[in-house]
């Protein structure tokens, strides 16, 4: 890749997102921070940074859990003009050498002890800085460089300018129904990947919303932390995160819960009915990718199943896939030539446009449609056949040596009727040829399900020696 400075100008950060009234909320983690505390942080975390030798195209890694501590790393490093790359920290060992390997930054930024805690939604850590010997200055003009989700495979190293963050923030300016200045968010969804970051974090400190992440992500600490305020407060998750919102008894009724958004597959009817009717409240979602931001939304959830693409986004499908038009390529390094041709990236997303009304259906995975015997099976059909079934919670449908489905149920019968249940359904060639019963389906940080079977059985194998230990433990307690 022929080097190119990354942007020296880091006055972006001041102009557009830690500008603002000094004693105004900019931040709400167990406490408030004020956007004049925020900008001190960022600025003596700058100057440390500078001390260990960080310079305008330099690079930096940030492996840190949700927390003041990772918004002020990563808006330090871009503030001194460096290129940041941000890490899940719940990446393993192995996986952080891979990724430190192929990315290869001047300095990493990480926990100073090890931190843990199941459905946290922030901590409080300090942080150590280490200098990589063989780390190398920014190759290209990206400020941002994410890894993809890896639900389907490899991930990839994806490349994002301080413009197109921008504009990316600017498109989000011109949804309606999106949170606007004085109101709050509650940011459920990662904010080291796209939704939570740009959507949630990047966004709000841009339009003056009150960010708030949640001490918890149970639904007691989720509800408290949309209690907490009076603004009108919309909540930014994940499917699975409101189908747990959804599942809650008898929640409570937040005149000042506006909304929750949600950004992945599209949430079950049931989930969205329970929830609408339960809260009170719209519940919309969001399509889009770690290489563009936000492509396409239906905020309150009367399109459903269509959604309206995003202001400023090109889109057209052709042959079935949806296409997005970029002015350049967002992959950085090697990359597979074919998804990004003559400014369009393909994203192997199977979709259709209603030319009438200009808005885009999702189908799911082009790559989801595999050949049985000659015949054609589209595993995104079987997925949602599955999933409509009562009392089933989620499930995941691959193909190896045949179609196999994985499945979370409510209850034994459930699954136990599964079978049966769609010899009525779908034709015999569609039906899965195995069912695994899972507690809890294997996510990616982002939270979206994953399709990889080698993945899916090594979870099955666990979940089964689990119960296994489990029922040896009681037959020995007797």
């Amino acid at each position: 890749m022929p080097g190119r400075p990354v942007c020296v100008e880091g006055a972006w950060v001041d102009d557009v997102l830690l500008q603002g009234g000094g004693d105004d909320i900019a931040l709400h983690l167990g406490r408030p921070v004020s956007r004049a505390e925020l900008r001190r942080l960022v600025e003596e975390q700058q100057e440390r940074l500078e001390a260990f030798g960080l310079a305008a195209a330099g690079t930096v890694a940030v492996r840190l859990p949700p927390s003041l501590s990772c918004i002020v790393a990563m808006l330090a490093g871009w503030r001194s003009g460096a290129q940041v790359a941000l890490l899940d920290y719940r990446l393993t060992t192995h996986e952080v050498g891979q990724a430190v390997a192929r990315l290869a930054p001047q300095l990493v930024i990480e926990p100073a002890l090890d931190v843990s805690g199941t459905l946290r939604g922030f901590f409080d850590v300090d942080t150590r800085i280490t200098p990589l010997r063989g780390g190398r200055p920014a190759a290209s003009d990206h400020v941002l460089l994410q890894l993809s989700s890896g639900s389907t495979g490899p991930s990839k190293v994806i490349g994002r300018t301080a413009e197109g963050l921008l504009t990316e923030i600017d498109r989000y300016t011109r949804l309606d129904g999106f949170p606007r200045r004085g109101e709050r968010t509650v940011v459920l969804a990662s904010i080291v990947h796209v939704l939570g970051l740009v959507g949630g974090l990047l966004y709000g400190l841009a339009a003056g919303v009150q960010v708030v992440l949640p001490a918890r992500q149970t639904v007691d600490g989720i509800l408290k932390a949309v209690a907490a305020g009076e603004e009108p407060t919309t909540i930014l998750g994940v499917p699975s995160q409101a189908a747990v919102l959804a599942a809650a008894q008898t929640p409570p009724r937040l005149p000042q819960l506006r909304r929750m958004i949600t950004g992945g597959e599209l949430v079950k009817t049931d989930v969205w009915e329970r929830f609408t009717r339960g809260y009170g409240a719209e519940l919309g979602v969001m399509y889009g990718m770690t290489e563009v931001g936000v492509i396409a939304t239906d905020l309150t959830g009367s399109e459903r199943p269509r959604l309206a693409p995003a202001p400023g986004i090109r889109v057209r499908v052709e042959e079935g896939e949806i296409l997005l038009g970029l002015p350049g390529s967002p992959y950085v390094g090697l990359s597979d030539p074919k998804r990004y041709v003559d400014g369009w990236l393909h994203t192997k997303d199977a979709g259709s446009l209603d030319e009438a009304t200009g808005l885009l259906t999702v189908h799911g995975r082009l790559d989801s449609q595999v050949s049985i015997g000659g015949l054609k099976v589209d595993l995104s059909e079987v997925e949602a056949s599955i999933s409509a079934l009562p009392g089933v919670s989620e499930a995941v449908v691959v193909h190896g040596t045949g179609i196999e489905a994985f499945v979370m149920v409510e209850e034994q019968a459930a699954f136990d009727g599964i079978a049966g249940s769609l010899a009525d359904r779908l034709a015999p060639y569609k039906r899965p040829r195995t069912l695994n019963l899972l507690t809890e389906l294997p996510r990616t940080a982002t939270g979206k399900p994953v399709r990889n079977a080698e993945i899916l059985r090594a979870a099955v194998k666990s979940a089964a020696a689990a119960r296994t230990a489990q029922l040896h433990a009681a037959g020995e307690t007797r």
